[in-house]
């Protein structure tokens, strides 16, 4: 029989059943990932608590600039936050190997994981679509790129998002079992057997689908058709080596992003999928899936450390309002200074006409 205890609080990890008893014995340890995940989740909480407060306090406070690249920024934001809330829950869990906080945050916990996993893969799908347009077709794209459409979207991506997320955590249930004679309470790791043959197999299909494989598609094609415009004669002209620096530099900062932290969990999600199906069999391929797992998951939730890396560094609108905002103080400091130095011109060539006045007055009734 297998051990029962498993990875943690994802579909991979959660989706575990038996094999029967005439089924081969594999040997599983991966104990390892419980160290991992407590010391990689305490790094993301700090680095990704600090950039995204920093980001929301740019948007909220300095930016006064705003349109459809920070409305979609602004909810990536938001989606980061609210995950990053709840990393100090699960630190406490993979340390402890235990969960005295009940069953509703157990489920809210797993929901914030998909919530944040698929809303940042569309939210930045979204900022690459936007970009597309703006480039490649910005005169036919000005009435479709507002803020007012903006915010439409986000909706819709919130609503798709938990559409997927919350049934996912709320199928789940935490469980008592025996561990070294403490009876520890596990969240993350019980899905059974009957919910992945009845639920779990049509959620993987519909996240990978609709939450990786087309958003995938899309920032892959849209960066490949902005690519192509730039290199244009007529787009170097109108935009200059300054704005094409910064676009490809954006591009190639949005396809790391992406590729880096949600390719490898969602790829092993297909093949632990096979495993737990048993289309895909064998000792080795579970025992590599299993071992792969905790390192995606690591990677997976760095995104909420790395996506600020787009408001900051590759965000033109950002950039380029600040530079307005900055000269505009400049210049609104140069133009009154030279109404001080009018005024005062003009009030000194007053008084000497006054003076010359009365001088000559004086001068006349003597």
């Amino acid at each position: 029989m297998y051990n029962t205890t498993l990875p943690t609080d994802n579909l991979t990890l959660l989706m575990t059943e038996n094999y029967s008893a005439n089924s081969f014995t594999c040997t599983k340890n991966d104990d390892f990932k419980y160290p991992l995940y407590s010391a990689i989740f305490s790094i993301v909480f700090v680095v990704g608590l600090i950039t995204n407060v920093v980001a929301i306090y740019i948007f909220t406070c300095s930016l006064k600039l705003r349109n459809e690249t920070t409305t979609y920024m602004m909810n990536l934001v938001a989606s980061d936050l609210l995950f990053v809330f709840t990393l100090p829950l699960r630190v406490f869990y993979f340390i402890n190997r235990n969960w005295p906080f009940g069953s509703m945050l157990c489920k809210v916990s797993v929901s914030l994981f998909y919530t944040n996993m698929y809303g940042s893969i569309l939210f930045l799908t979204c900022i690459s679509v936007d970009r597309f347009l703006a480039i490649v077709h910005p005169f036919r794209s000005r009435t479709l790129r507002t803020k007012r459409n903006a915010k439409i979207v986000c909706s819709a991506v919130w609503v798709l998002v938990l559409s997927g997320s919350l049934p996912t955590g709320f199928l789940l249930e935490t469980t008592s079992r025996e561990n070294n004679k403490n009876n520890a309470i596990f969240c993350f790791e019980n899905f059974s057997s009957k919910q992945w043959k009845s639920h779990l197999s049509k959620v993987v299909i519909f996240i990978e689908t609709v939450g990786f494989i087309i958003p995938l598609l899309l920032n892959v094609c849209c960066s490949i058709m902005v690519l192509q415009t730039l290199r244009r004669p007529q787009t170097i002209s109108r935009g200059g080596k300054l704005n094409k620096t910064k676009i490809l530099r954006m591009i190639i900062v949005h396809l790391f992003i992406f590729c880096f932290c949600f390719i490898p969990y969602n790829v092993n999600l297909v093949f632990y999928s096979l495993v737990r199906t048993k289309t895909l069999k064998g000792c080795f391929a579970e025992s590599v899936v299993r071992t792969i797992y905790p390192i995606a998951l690591c990677i997976a939730v760095s995104n909420c450390c790395f996506d600020p890396i787009v408001y900051y560094f590759t965000s033109e609108t950002i950039q380029n309002s600040m530079k307005r905002k900055s000269q505009g103080n400049r210049s609104y400091d140069v133009k009154f200074s030279e109404a001080l130095q009018s005024e005062s011109s003009s009030n000194l060539h007053c008084s000497l006409r006054n003076l010359k006045a009365k001088v000559f007055h004086n001068e006349s009734s003597v």
